[in-house]
């Protein structure tokens, strides 16, 4: 038996499933720089950052760094100094929601108050710009990855052809094809086979979304 199709979320499924509803495809008036920004950053490999931790900082704050460019480090600088009043190198924790959604992140009361509960364990209120950035990379992944599950919502919607909230045996056979691979019937039988968990005979979204989280 053939190996079934690899599939790769964000490229030939999602792709297929533009080219076969171009009425679902993205509308041209978002915000572009968000955009932008969101897409370097969910493709861009650990470590890609090109300006150095300065001395002292953790391996987190390390990794915040490698995860951004020197231009995105400039920008959330440049931010952070504007409520660094006396330049002392830190900001108080009440103006870190201002600043975030100044970048364009918008944490919920709950997600701030977390954050600032990890970052400033002595309780001074205060927070510097190496624990800053760490705040906004875990920020920005969570954006990525909550918005990544948009996408594949709306994938799951296209492929269920009709609107029942399960994608059967036909169209799962569907989404395969569409991927551009060769499949054979005994392929979509084991891929029904392997993503329909509670074997109704059919995949949820939940199933769907473990299913996406398995390929590559």
């Amino acid at each position: 038996m053939a190996a079934p199709p690899r599939l790769v979320p964000g490229s030939s499924l999602r792709g297929s499933a533009s080219a076969g509803n171009p009425d679902r495809g993205g509308g041209a008036g978002t915000a572009r720089h968000g955009q932008d920004r969101d897409r370097s950053l969910r493709h861009r490999p650990a470590g890609s950052g090109s300006e150095s931790a300065p001395p002292g900082t953790t391996d987190q704050q390390a990794e915040a760094r490698a995860y951004l460019s020197e231009e995105m480090i400039a920008e959330f600088k440049a931010a952070f100094d504007m409520f660094d009043a006396d330049g002392g190198g830190d900001i108080s924790t009440k103006e870190l929601g201002t600043v975030m959604r100044m970048l364009g992140q918008n944490p919920t009361k709950e997600e701030l108050d977390a954050i600032i509960e990890e970052v400033d364990e002595d309780g001074s209120g205060t927070i510097d710009f190496e624990e800053f950035l760490v705040m906004m990379v875990r920020q920005m992944k969570e954006d990525a990855k909550g918005k990544s599950e948009e996408e594949l919502a709306n994938c799951f919607r296209i492929f269920d052809r009709n609107a029942d909230g399960f994608i059967d045996i036909e169209e799962l056979g569907e989404i395969l094809r569409a991927t551009g691979e060769p499949v054979t019937d005994e392929d979509i039988e084991d891929m029904m086979k392997d993503s329909d968990k509670n074997n109704d005979g059919r995949i949820d979204f939940d199933e769907f979304l473990k299913m996406m989280e398995g390929v590559q």
